[in-house]
């Protein structure tokens, strides 16, 4: 029981990961036609959301593979749900 407990709280952790990386990467988008230097804004985005998401995953894993796969797991799952909440982008013809 212990271990799907374990189990359950990395999935969890990996949607709140998910949520941080994919809504902080809609915002600097939106936040890019007011910004004076675009290139900087997106790079310095990038480098902090992925500073802050790997953290989380050495964070979770803890010396098990199973709570990466699952955190991972939970992360797509996030990327999923946002993307049918938020909508994709109309497609240019």
């Amino acid at each position: 029981m212990e271990g799907s407990l374990h189990l359950l709280i990395a999935f969890a952790a990996g949607m709140a990961l998910g949520a941080f990386y994919f809504l902080s990467l809609w915002k600097t988008l939106q936040k890019i036609p007011d910004v004076p230097n675009p290139g900087f804004v997106m790079f310095t985005s990038y480098a902090l959301r992925t500073a802050v998401v790997l953290s989380g995953f050495y964070i979770i894993m803890g010396n098990s593979w199973e709570r990466i796969v699952v955190a991972l797991a939970g992360f797509i799952v996030m990327r999923e749900v946002l993307t049918r909440f938020k909508g994709k982008a109309p497609e240019v013809s």
